[in-house]
């Protein structure tokens, strides 16, 4: 499964950029989207912006993450019913 994830810019350094996931910073490749810009919203995949999205849509879309790895922690247990 492919999966490309929101994320708001905070750098730009030429093709690279600096992209806040929810509190974690990674660098990014800006070559596809050469146009981007501080504050933007980006799709990240493999390392690559490949698309700018409104700022709604991304938080939207963080939130929705943010619920399903809480759901995955709550659902996490040792085979004996214990929790992890």
């Amino acid at each position: 499964m492919c999966l490309a994830v929101p994320g708001l810019v905070r750098e730009v350094d030429g093709t690279r950029a600096k992209v806040d996931f929810g509190g974690i910073t990674r660098e990014v490749e800006l070559s596809l989207l050469p146009d981007t810009a501080v504050d933007d919203y980006v799709l990240v995949h493999a390392g690559y912006a490949i698309e700018k999205v409104d700022r709604e849509s991304a938080l939207e879309t963080m939130r929705l993450f943010r619920e399903m790895a809480e759901a995955a922690d709550r659902g996490r247990s040792e085979p004996d019913g214990t929790d992890v």
